[in-house]
């Protein structure tokens, strides 16, 4: 029997509670009160964009722990305001403080993560040095979201890649090619629904650790994803092999189609046989409507 703790492959969405998928992934009828509980019991892990915004008290904390699977994963950004203001390291006890807080969730906490603001360039390789080192990652794995374009080019990928590396930290893969390459002209902006826009960064998909924290932006139109989903079951199956653990969120700027596309990429990796765990949702004797893909 396969270790819930030490599963390889997670995949979820980044939000729980989001009332437009009752009939879908939640049942009709379902509570908002129950949200967590049913995500859990269907997807296997979150993103967590909520400790971006505003930090949990500690029965908040404790709430998620107890409503939550065993194997379940909560993979948590940064608050901003630690990594939206400037520098890293001089916040780095602050950030230290937030994992504290965090700790009740025990083993459902993933690897957080830190998203960059496009302010942040290679010149702070050296505060990002710092941060990075001083945070305890041989028990709380860590991953990092570059957005200055910058990073994207030599020879500043390659310090990013190696030193993310030799500390055993993840490098955060945001795949933004299907709201952007998909749309021509006179079509509407697939963004256009989103509260947040993604940025158009390129892709460069690479392992700086033992895990990878992919968050794939999908077009609001399922078939226009068919060849990045497939091109991901084939690098996410490679890394695999590789002991790499993966950890998978689909966003979409119509949310409400977000779970589906995230359960036909878990179909996808099933049917090229790609040894994936089970998707719990699968696994319901009666599971809700769900919403068509094609």
């Amino acid at each position: 029997m396969t270790n819930r703790q030490n599963l390889p492959f997670f995949i979820g969405c980044a939000v729980w509670a989001y009332k437009d998928w009752i009939g879908d992934l939640f049942p009709a009828g379902s509570r908002s009160k129950d949200f967590l509980k049913l995500y859990s019991q269907r997807l296997t892990a979150v993103e967590g964009n909520a400790t971006f915004y505003s930090i949990p008290n500690s029965s908040t904390v404790d709430r998620w722990a107890q409503e939550t699977a065993a194997s379940f994963k909560f993979c948590l950004k940064l608050p901003r305001t630690f990594t939206h203001q400037g520098a890293l390291y001089p916040h780095l006890s602050v950030a230290l403080h937030f994992l504290d807080q965090m700790k009740p969730l025990g083993n459902r906490l993933g690897p957080l993560f830190a998203q960059l603001p496009p302010s942040y360039s290679p010149a702070s390789l050296t505060d990002l040095r710092a941060f990075l080192t001083g945070w305890p990652r041989q028990t709380t794995p860590i991953a990092v979201e570059v957005r200055h374009p910058s990073w994207f080019t030599e020879p500043h990928s390659t310090q990013l890649n190696t030193l993310l590396e030799s500390l055993g930290v993840g490098r955060v893969l945001l795949d933004t090619r299907p709201i952007y390459d998909c749309q021509t002209a006179g079509d509407a902006d697939p963004q256009i629904m989103s509260e947040r826009r993604k940025p158009k960064l390129p892709l460069q998909p690479v392992v700086t650790a033992p895990f990878s924290l992919i968050r794939y932006i999908s077009h609001p139109e399922s078939s226009l994803n068919r060849s990045y989903l497939s091109e991901w079951v084939r690098q996410v199956s490679q890394w695999l092999t590789w002991g790499t653990q993966i950890y998978f969120f689909v966003h979409c700027p119509i949310e409400a189609k977000s779970p589906a596309i995230a359960r036909n990429f878990q179909h996808l990796l099933e049917q090229q046989g790609v040894e994936v765990p089970r998707l719990p949702w699968d696994q319901i004797t009666q599971p809700a409507k769900q919403l068509k893909l094609f």
